[in-house]
């Protein structure tokens, strides 16, 4: 035991050694190395030199290791709550996992292999990539990948052990929160980064590599649910450790998806199936074993504390419940074409699908988040649950009806959408009622905030789908277009330099309404000599109810241009929903581990 802290610790410190190495010879453009010949240029800006490490297979392999690695030290230097035995059993699943990475890149994908003859300069990094979101979305996302590996490592010492209950939870669930944090923060940075570098104006396709992140944020969010029943009630012990298995096996699957080259996405690292296998392997004999030790413990991890179904054990089982079939769902629609490729038929499983599937699963799931944090634990009265939700219900009435006057009617998942959104909201606000709100305990404040922002998310998406406008025009100097309350006129046209890339520039003046003040837009056409490629760098305006997307598009032989404008009303709440979730997550964890190190004291010296 004694030499498991420092060697988990030292592991650690040499995986962050080996990724600042690999970030010297980005940064030094040592063109002998062969990875940086591939994906970098000398007249690289700064950022994209240091970002470029991990923006292609090896480097976001070393960055995911190395992650791993200092969580598990992170583990091993601050877990101090588990039994000893417990503790080592999750540091050796840690280190197994972390070994298996190692392999990988050893034998299939090393970062450092050299380059003989050295080129003079490299082949550049992919232009859709040279942009400021790839220094911070690839790490965030990272980061809560390696966090569900924690906690899956956590659930096989609980295992191994025969100590699942809430003593585990309690060690687990901040690993899981930081992870689940930190996967919000990655897709929603990633959906907005997607958004405006894209330039096609969508915020979410239901891309294969989507999902792969989505994926583990839904199981996360059902294991942090579980989680907390099982540290604080005692309850769902065998479908805690169930979830935490299947959250670390999405983030395989994830990993498999992008790594493995059986899709074609503009996220996928397309590289050799060979690469692929090697991943399959390791996703086989993690899960694998994890779901065999589960069978052999299962009759040791007794039930725990029963509860009534009308309770928030109730809504929480049923919330998870919901949750996972989104998540077999978005399972079957991604892998579904890759196999029947494997049968020789082609199909593509797009948005619709993703939609109507879905869709009214996700609005049912919104209606029980309400009514849960106003429920009893252990038992309720359904009468008045009903009467605490009165509140709730009218705000949804209310919104519905509003936005039927408004508008005479819009499609149904959009309008349920809103209407659950107001009715989400002020259920999420609910608990704060009549109690002393300095006194209100931060993982409470956090609880709130993060059910806020899903309903703030919520509008966001409805409002976006329901009521954006687009035009697209082939237009003329001088000439005036409309899309939503705008008017967009095209002053002119005129060549930039950028750092390492040409562009075309439009100068749009726009105004809101006939009275509006002038301001201008300047969407650009770029060209990228290394590789030679040719990217749309959208122009927006955010004004506090919506935003104006512009994109500049190709000349026609009349000497017009083409022009893509949207007014996308309320779009930005997607994104400030997400953040508001993420602080939320941020505020529990933070009034979790308060408390918990309270608690500790207590024990230590009372």
């Amino acid at each position: 035991m004694a030499a498991v802290r420092p060697v988990a610790f030292v592991q650690g410190l040499l995986a962050l050694l080996a990724m600042g190495l690999l970030i010297a010879v980005f940064m030094r453009s040592d063109m002998s190395v062969l990875l940086v010949a591939q994906n970098s240029h000398s007249d690289k800006p700064l950022l994209y030199k240091f970002a470029g490490a991990w923006g292609n297979h090896e480097g976001s392999m070393l960055l995911w290791v190395t992650i791993l690695g200092l969580a598990g030290a992170a583990v091993a230097m601050l877990e101090h709550n588990l039994p000893k035995p417990t503790l080592i059993a999750t540091l050796g699943a840690q280190a197994a996992i972390a070994l298996g990475f190692y392999a990988f890149l050893l034998f299939s994908s090393n970062p450092f292999a050299r380059l003989d003859p050295v080129p003079a300069d490299g082949a550049g990094l992919n232009p859709l990539l040279q942009d400021p979101g790839l220094a911070f979305h690839p790490p965030t996302l990272y980061i809560g990948y390696v966090g569900i590996s924690v906690a899956f490592s956590f659930a096989v010492g609980a295992l191994v052990t025969r100590d699942v209950g809430p003593a585990f939870a309690r060690a687990m669930r901040p690993w899981a929160l930081g992870a689940w944090i930190f996967l919000t923060l990655g897709i929603t940075a990633g959906s907005y980064w997607a958004y405006y570098e894209l330039g096609w104006g969508g915020w979410w396709f239901w891309d294969p590599v989507e999902n792969a992140s989505l994926m583990p944020w839904l199981a996360a969010t059902a294991l942090l649910h579980s989680v907390s029943v099982l540290a604080t009630r005692d309850g769902l012990r065998a479908w805690t450790v169930m979830l935490a298995v299947v959250a670390f096996s999405m983030s395989m699957v994830g990993t498999f998806l992008v790594r493995s080259g059986i899709l074609t996405s503009v996220h996928a690292f397309a590289v050799d199936p060979k690469r692929g296998s090697f991943i399959l392997a390791l996703l086989a004999i993690y899960i694998g074993g994890a779901l065999v030790l589960f069978a052999l413990r299962i009759g040791t991890v007794r039930q725990g504390r029963t509860f009534d179904l009308v309770s928030r054990e109730g809504a929480l089982v049923a919330n998870n419940l919901l949750l996972s079939v989104i998540l077999g769902i978005v399972l079957i629609g991604t892998l579904y074409p890759i196999v029947a490729a494997s049968f020789g038929v082609q199909l593509s499983v797009g948005p619709p699908f993703f939609n109507k599937a879905a869709g009214p699963v996700a609005l049912a799931l919104v209606a029980i988040m309400g009514a849960g944090p106003l429920l009893r634990w252990r038992r309720d009265d359904g009468n008045e649950l009903v009467e605490r939700m009165m509140l709730p219900i009218a705000a949804a009435a209310l919104a519905g009806a509003g936005v039927f006057i408004a508008t005479g009617g819009i499609a149904i998942l959009p309008f349920l959408g809103i209407a659950l959104a107001a009715g989400l909201a002020a259920a999420s606000v609910a608990p704060l009622w009549k109690r002393n709100l300095r006194r209100t305990p931060l993982f409470t404040w956090g609880m709130v905030i993060a059910h806020l922002g899903i309903a703030v998310s919520l509008a966001g998406m409805a409002s976006e789908s329901a009521f954006t406008k687009e035009t697209l025009v082939a237009a003329r100097v001088g000439e005036p277009h409309r899309v939503g309350p705008y008017i967009v006129r095209l002053d002119g046209i005129s060549p930039v330099i950028g750092a390492n890339w040409s562009a075309l520039q439009a100068r749009l003046s726009v105004r809101r309404g006939e009275d509006g003040d002038w301001f201008v837009l300047r969407p650009q056409s770029r060209f990228f000599a290394s590789p030679p490629t040719v990217t749309s760098e959208s122009a927006i305006a955010t004004v506090l109810d919506g935003q104006l997307y512009t994109v500049l598009g190709a000349p026609d032989e009349q000497g017009r241009w083409q022009l893509r404008l949207w007014w996308k009303p309320f779009v930005t709440f997607i994104w400030l929903g997400g953040a508001l979730i993420a602080l939320g997550g941020a505020l529990s964890l933070i009034g979790r581990v308060r408390r918990e190190r309270k608690a500790s004291y207590r024990e230590a010296y009372v």
